[in-house]
């Protein structure tokens, strides 16, 4: 009983526990009764009171942690308690208990209650509008941040992470985090590029007794890019396949589509089983590295993009086709060595255009798209320009041109939900009176979209519209002074992240 005089029998645990029964009974029962938007509101209702839940575990740890449990157990620490209690994995426990350091109100030895590390996030979280790997994230971008950030940017960097969570993707707050880090510590006193070249290493563990040897290791940005082009042709389904002798190898120059299609539909394998038979290709003999033929219709070779300023200041950060974030000075220092392509853009773009004659996009109209795309265009999808094919928003059969202002990236499975009928999904190019002009708007088949509005897919350029917005209108933020930065600029700030989330992603159809 606590000094309320609640007990245990009347916490409500015990009808929280009812209603869970009666809900999973009612889901399995009557579901078919449930129209495709109530199984969608349904499925986010619940998800709304799982994060509740998840965020009253940090109470609980709290209180566990008062009382000494831990110790009391036998456990020692809180980790291996709440493992052998709750049945936790290591990494799940020991996430729990970081969220709740930077999350919980602790009371002090003073008897003051001292407010969360990161109250913003624990607001939304105990609200149950963002989730524990949400906050997993920001607590990661904002333990990187430079200790001479002044408090107000501090605080204002947090409402940024969390003003995209509540509409955005846990996945996506690294990306702004390698941007505004790029920016808040352009001289590398956090996070430098020789700091992660201290960390590389690849080690091959001992063989088990099946001869199998684990791979553990950190690999630097510039190898992971280099692997990435390389992947990004060997490793796709079909080639390189060691379980079909006539799969197309490291070794073949042109290969016909049908080819291509014919082994990929051959294909069994798994992510990782085709990346680990692509590396035993690049390594036989007789296999040129530097010479792998074309991908998509193009040369396969690292390809970095950046803006105009940062390749000026040689400061932010360069993206590949596959979604790899290379510091800018090190993209340079590859530029200088091994002669990657490099796209700069400018506030304009890069436009191109070609003549009616030719359908498929030509070599320099892909480095366009990639500039200006960076992936997939469908809301929500996640694809990098690697794994994407130039896509005719009019159709070529229509009268299409293969120009860069009618041309899109999509991904094929993604590609192969453009179609006429009802459930097919149509691309638009976004008007100049919408704040996406040019960009490539999808309209989602009325069974998953009644309102028909176009939507822009903003996962590829989450971190870009906020950076930017850093690097131009809190510029002091990197002289490193200690005077906070102005009203102005902060709000700036949080009116990009409110434009990157108020064009949210459909839910998805795969």
């Amino acid at each position: 009983m606590d000094s309320n005089g609640v007990t245990l029998d009347d916490c409500g645990i015990a009808e929280l526990a009812a209603a869970v029964a009666s809900l999973t009974e009612s889901v399995q029962n009557g579901m078919v009764e449930f129209s495709d938007g109530d199984v969608v509101s349904l499925m986010r209702q619940l998800e709304t009171c799982k994060r509740q839940l998840a965020a009253l575990d940090t109470r609980l740890i709290i209180e566990a942690g008062e009382r000494s449990l831990h110790s009391r157990s036998g456990a020692g620490k809180m980790v291996p308690f709440l493992r052998h209690t709750l049945g936790l994995s290591r990494y799940d426990a020991s996430v729990r208990v970081k969220v709740t350091h930077h999350c919980g109100e602790f009371v002090q030895q003073t008897g003051h209650v001292a407010p969360p590390v990161l109250p913003m996030a624990a607001e939304a979280f105990a609200a149950g509008e963002i989730s524990r790997d949400h906050v997993r994230h920001i607590m990661d971008v904002m333990n990187h941040l430079p200790l001479d950030v002044p408090a107000e940017a501090r605080a204002e960097a947090e409402q940024i992470l969390v003003d995209y969570s509540r509409n955005g993707w846990p996945d996506d707050l690294l990306k702004i985090g390698r941007d505004i880090l790029a920016r808040l510590d352009p001289d590398g006193k956090v996070v430098s590029d020789a700091d992660r070249r201290r960390r590389r290493g690849i080690t091959l563990c001992r063989p088990g007794v099946d001869g199998m040897t684990r791979i553990e290791g950190w690999i630097t940005p510039e190898l992971r890019a280099l692997l990435d082009a390389a992947f990004a042709k060997l490793a796709r389904p079909g080639m390189c396949n060691l379980e079909d002798a006539e799969s197309p190898t490291a070794r073949d120059g042109f290969i016909e589509n049908a080819v291509l299609d014919a082994a990929a539909g051959r294909d069994r394998r798994d992510a990782g089983q085709r990346t680990h038979d692509a590396l035993f290709a690049l390594l036989q003999p007789g296999v040129d590295v530097s010479d792998l033929g074309s991908h998509r219709g193009m040369p396969v070779q690292v390809v970095f993009t950046m803006s105009l300023s940062d390749f000026e200041n040689g400061t932010g950060v360069a993206t590949t086709a596959s979604g790899t974030q290379v510091s800018v000075a090190e993209a340079l220092k590859m530029a200088a060595d091994s002669h990657p392509v490099i796209a700069v853009l400018d506030g304009d773009g890069m436009p191109l255009y070609l003549q009616r004659s030719r359908r498929t996009a030509s070599e320099a109209q892909r480095l366009a798209l990639l500039a200006r795309d960076k992936g997939c265009t469908r809301p929500g999808c996640e694809q990098p320009a690697s794994m994407c094919a130039a896509h005719h928003i009019t159709d070529w059969a229509k009268g299409g041109p293969t120009d860069i202002d009618n041309l899109a990236f999509a991904c094929d499975r993604c590609h192969a939900l453009i179609n006429d009928g009802p459930d097919g999904w149509k691309t638009v190019v976004m008007g100049k009176d919408s704040p996406y002009a040019g960009r490539t708007g999808w309209i989602a088949p009325k069974s998953v979209d009644p309102t028909g509005i176009p939507r822009v897919n903003d996962r590829h350029h989450v971190g870009q519209v906020i950076a930017a917005a850093v690097d131009s209108s809190c510029r002091q933020w990197r002289s490193r002074v200690s005077s906070k930065p102005s009203r102005s600029c902060l709000t700036g700030v949080r009116k990009a992240t409110r434009s990157v989330v108020a064009s949210p992603a459909l839910p998805d159809v795969g």
